[in-house]
């Protein structure tokens, strides 16, 4: 079994946090360089990271989520709430295409001038109304959760996805709107109490490959 595998198998979600065992600023610096090197549709990269690791900021983004969910903020250690805006903005675009170019992506400005039309062609298309942006920004933010999942899996850290969350008064608490912005999810990140979180000794339950997946054949 490759160990890809066995870490889709042993993954699960946090229930319980164990305080005393959070990360190292290390491992927290490894993991936002993680998120950073998250996929993104033509690399528009709209997710903004609001991070929190320190008590009072790990209180703010706590007020903001359902009570089952805050001591999954406040005992994990470190917090990250994913935002998106509601429109492509010029000095994005033009950001964006800089750093691809001091990385070296486009050698020459033929590529550099279809490749940054390509991208501001896509985005534009999914800005149909402000909410068809927020929602194209949404599914990136999942995205990359779903990348970084993985990987704390491989780290042996354990994290919480959460939409149990007020996502208006997590938006007012940290002046998303004012930047034009607003809140799509929450996630902790720390490790988990193996004596109380019973969610770490449940078998994992999905169901069965063919009740999931269809082979495509060719037509008759």
């Amino acid at each position: 079994m490759s160990r890809t595998l066995e870490i889709a198998r042993k993954r699960f979600t946090a229930k319980v946090y164990d305080p005393e065992r959070s990360l190292s600023p290390e491992e927290w610096t490894e993991v936002l360089e993680i998120l950073r090197l998250a996929p993104s549709s033509v690399n528009y990269q709209p997710v903004q990271y609001f991070t929190a690791d320190t008590p009072e900021a790990l209180d703010r983004v706590a007020g903001c989520v359902a009570d089952f969910n805050r001591e999954r903020v406040t005992k994990a250690g470190h917090a990250i709430v994913c935002a998106v805006p509601f429109g492509p903005e010029e000095e994005h675009f033009r950001a964006v295409l800089a750093k691809e170019i001091a990385d070296g992506r486009h050698p020459g400005k033929e590529a550099r001038s279809g490749l940054d039309a390509g991208r501001r062609h896509y985005a534009e298309l999914n800005a149909l109304t402000p909410a068809d942006f927020y929602e194209w920004g949404s599914k990136q933010a999942y995205l990359a959760m779903g990348f970084l999942l993985f990987a704390l899996g491989d780290m042996g850290l354990d994290a919480t996805i959460m939409e149990g969350a007020d996502f208006k008064s997590l938006d007012r608490e940290l002046g998303l709107r004012a930047k034009g912005l607003a809140s799509v999810l929450v996630l902790s990140v720390g490790r988990h109490d193996p004596s109380e979180d019973r969610n770490a000794l449940k078998p994992k339950s999905r169901l069965p490959m063919e009740a999931l997946f269809h082979r495509i054949g060719n037509r008759a």
